[in-house]
């Protein structure tokens, strides 16, 4: 194996003697090779010497390549990062005006998907859903165009967002993307809730001890999964600019594609608790919609990227925990701590909040009458 030199030139305190010894010592500049790849027969230590003739080198029986602080540092907690350390949440970085932006912004966008869609008097989701309803009598029919129309606008805009953001910018396309995707999805989730148990009942299982809490634990963990890439709610409401994130920590470790996992989670759940064809049907859609979520997230990361993806990609897996267990993704010591960060903390608290208040969202949807 041949070496790779480094030179690193430095002032050196000790002193030199010239040829001459009548010169008295003085200290002087001097150059030293350091190998960062060993030498391992004395022949090729023997050409290398006389490649550089003139310069120092530091030899030993044993050749350590030289690291850097950071290096040192990652040592102990698996491999250098990358991609992004997710979830992180600074405190002392935050500006009170970017807050009141975005909760100024969040109160628009209600304000506008109230009556632009959902108020029956004044919004087109009604008039949106009784057109798909018109196409079939069959729920689970419905079901299923629904989630392919949303399916399309959504991966659609996706795949188009590095030409859109040259064309209108990063917040105008993040604008764009959500005033598309937004209602499309609330008048899908709306459907489903109004029609899932409208379908034939395939199996009764919700009386079964321990269904209930299973599921419940279930849906739970897949909230963790479903939303890793919303942690910067400013980027989401484009306060802040958007950007397209190569997570690497967190829940990436486990798995590089949570938001697919987590909804396979939620739609398994939702399908054995409900236990009918309209929740099969919402489970295929969904699901289908997210394993094709999964190419083309890869193939935009990796045009993005290039090689930093292909790293990333070669020390993470799509199943979860693939590539922990077989050795190509190194847990640091203290890996829990990448999850005791606010995001996380918010994303329990808001599962816990959307739990609790499956009556609202229920009576709420059955008002609209779609």
């Amino acid at each position: 194996m041949a070496a790779t030199p480094v030179l690193s030139n430095a002032f050196s305190s000790f002193p030199r003697r010239p040829n001459d010894p009548s010169l008295p010592l003085r200290p002087c500049l001097t150059s030293t090779l350091i190998l960062t790849k060993p030498i391992s027969t004395h022949k090729q230590f023997c050409l290398f010497l006389s490649k550089f003739p003139s310069k120092s080198v530091i030899s030993s029986r044993k050749f350590i390549p030289r690291t850097s602080l950071r290096d040192t540092e990652l040592k102990d907690s698996g491999e250098p990062l990358v991609g992004e350390d997710s979830a992180v949440f600074d405190l002392g970085k935050q500006k009170i005006s970017s807050w009141v932006y975005f909760t100024g912004i969040l109160g628009v966008v209600l304000f506008v998907l109230d009556v632009a869609w959902l108020d029956n008097s004044t919004g087109f989701g009604k008039v949106f859903i009784d057109a798909i309803s018109e196409l079939s009598d069959s729920h689970e029919i419905v079901m299923l165009i629904l989630i392919l129309i949303f399916a399309g606008v959504h991966s659609g805009l996706a795949s188009f967002r590095d030409t859109g953001e040259k064309l209108i910018g990063e917040r105008g396309f993040r604008v764009l993307f959500a005033g598309l995707s937004l209602p499309l999805a609330v008048s899908t989730v709306v459907y489903f809730i109004n029609h899932r148990y409208d379908g034939i009942q395939l199996w009764q299982l919700q009386n079964v001890p321990g269904v209930h809490q299973l599921v419940w634990l279930s849906n739970f963990i897949s909230f963790f999964l479903l939303y890793p890439s919303t942690f910067n709610l400013l980027e989401v409401a484009a306060v802040d600019k958007p950007k397209m994130h190569l997570w690497e920590t967190g829940i990436m470790r486990i798995t590089r594609h949570p938001q697919m996992v987590g909804q396979v989670i939620w739609c398994l759940a939702h399908t054995v608790w409900i236990g009918n064809s309209v929740a099969v049907a919402a489970s295929f859609g969904l699901i289908a919609h997210h394993l094709f979520g999964v190419w083309n997230g890869d193939r935009r990361l990796a045009l993005r990227y290039g090689k930093e993806f292909e790293i990333v990609k070669g020390r993470t897996s799509i199943l979860p925990f693939a590539a922990i267990l077989d050795g190509r993704q190194k847990l640091p010591k203290d890996y829990y701590k990448e999850f005791i960060r606010l995001p996380y903390l918010a994303i329990t608290a808001v599962t816990l909040g959307a739990y609790f208040a499956h009556p609202l969202m229920q009576a709420g949807s059955f008002n609209l009458h779609w």
